[in-house]
């Protein structure tokens, strides 16, 4: 193996594939050290199974972290045209779907992980797989040691480790180490784009009951965030595309200790006012049906006697023509304004990112280059950055990478001059 002017990239997901193709692009032998069995494993999970290459609408309102305006020097270098037109250079013809996201034409993520083997291999980028890097020294050179003893030595490295989401993919963490014991920080990691676990008795008989309408997270008082979609309900909390998207948002409260709610909307077609006025004039139609009886068609049935009870409705059973304007009042309340404690997240194998990593201030972003460690270069999921759904992640994964990449290598360059 060449060792001159060797970049070694610690990981082979996305941003280390990405990373390995720009530094070859740019001259560099480039060597990716990976701990599975095969390179761009998590890239086949993505957008369930589809893909999402990106999204259109990129903007540093979709990002998260404690600097998120870290990411314009990443996302300007390697940007939106210019990832659709790299992937269509390797034959991936892009689709644009609902919101933005982007996929690839074929449906298949399997598709743009072989383009993404296909440019590695045929730029003779030298992949090395079930290599477990457990340390990096920096001395003349970097020295990446594996599992088993042996070491990689290499002018530049570029840390793609990822986080700690889906750790059945290969993701487990150890980048953080590795970075720390180079004199970095971390910012605490925590599961993103995860489910969120609530303090209720009820989630039993309510599990898998789905609805459309609306979730805010509340804390101190305050909305912080607000999503409208299909909301589902779960044997330990809450789930569906909506809550995923706040659950960045609760789940950094709780890990500092803030009381923290979801606040669910079921009716998001009208106001409260006018669902208090809806649920008399309905009421009233039926004077001869039971109080739970008579919202079947409206609610799901299996929320009915729960949304009663959470309305402080003794007898669920009593008829209809025995319903006051206050209960029907206190119904309306909870069917629009419905709030339930959030006691955390779900585990990291079922979060699809990380949130947290190495801290930002300690990263060059015009080059993600270390400002700590010369020759030391981060991408991916291991910074302090992570993304809404929708295609963010993996165009940070993109950006990042190919930015370190090409950084790394022109830094070689400019020490041969």
């Amino acid at each position: 193996m060449k060792e001159k002017n060797t970049v070694l990239i610690i990981g082979g997901g996305a941003a280390g594939m990405i990373a390995a193709i720009a530094a070859r692009r740019n001259g560099a032998d480039v060597t990716i050290l990976e701990r599975n069995s095969r390179i761009g494993r998590k890239i086949l999970a993505t957008g369930n199974g589809r893909c999402n290459l990106t999204n259109v609408n990129i903007d540093v309102s979709k990002y998260h972290g404690r600097n998120p305006k870290f990411i314009y020097g990443a996302i300007s270098r390697f940007n939106y045209d210019m990832t659709i037109d790299f992937f269509e250079s390797l034959g991936i013809a892009p689709k644009v779907e609902d919101e933005g996201k982007v996929f690839p034409m074929s449906g298949q993520a399997s598709s743009v992980l072989d383009v993404l083997r296909y440019e590695i291999e045929s730029n003779e980028v030298n992949v090395v797989c079930d290599a477990n890097v457990y340390d990096v020294q920096k001395k003349k050179q970097f020295e990446a040691t594996i599992s088993g003893g042996k070491t990689y030595r290499g002018e530049r490295v570029i840390l793609c480790t990822g986080g700690k989401a889906s750790p059945n993919l290969g993701s487990n963490g150890s980048g953080y180490a590795l970075a720390e014991r180079l004199g970095h920080s971390a910012i605490e990691p925590f599961p993103a784009l995860v489910q969120l676990k609530l303090n209720a008795l009820f989630l039993k008989s309510v599990m898998g009951v789905k609805f459309e309408g609306r979730a805010d997270v509340v804390a101190n008082g305050k909305v912080l965030r607000s999503e409208s979609g299909e909301i589902l309900f779960t044997e330990y909390g809450i789930s569906g595309p909506p809550i995923l998207q706040l659950s960045r948002t609760a789940g950094e409260h709780v890990l500092n200790g803030d009381k923290v709610f979801i606040r669910l909307d079921l009716v998001e077609s009208t106001d409260e006012e006018e669902l208090k006025y809806y649920l008399i004039e309905r009421f009233s139609r039926c004077p001869k049906k039971t109080f739970s009886f008579a919202l079947v068609g409206f609610i799901n049935k299996r929320l009915i006697p729960v949304v009663l009870k959470q309305a402080g409705i003794g007898d669920i059973n009593k008829p209809c023509k025995s319903i006051s304007e206050n209960e029907c009042s206190k119904i309306a309340h909870i069917l629009k304004d419905w709030e339930l404690e959030v006691t955390g997240t779900n585990l990291w194998s079922s979060a699809q990112v990380t949130a947290g990593g190495i801290n930002v201030n300690e990263i060059e972003s015009r080059t993600m280059e270390s400002k700590l460690v010369p020759g030391l270069y981060f991408a991916g999921e291991i910074v302090d950055i992570d993304g809404d759904c929708g295609g963010y992640n993996l165009q940070w994964a993109w950006s990042s990478g190919y930015l370190a990449g090409e950084s790394a290598a022109k830094s070689l360059k400019h020490d041969s001059d």
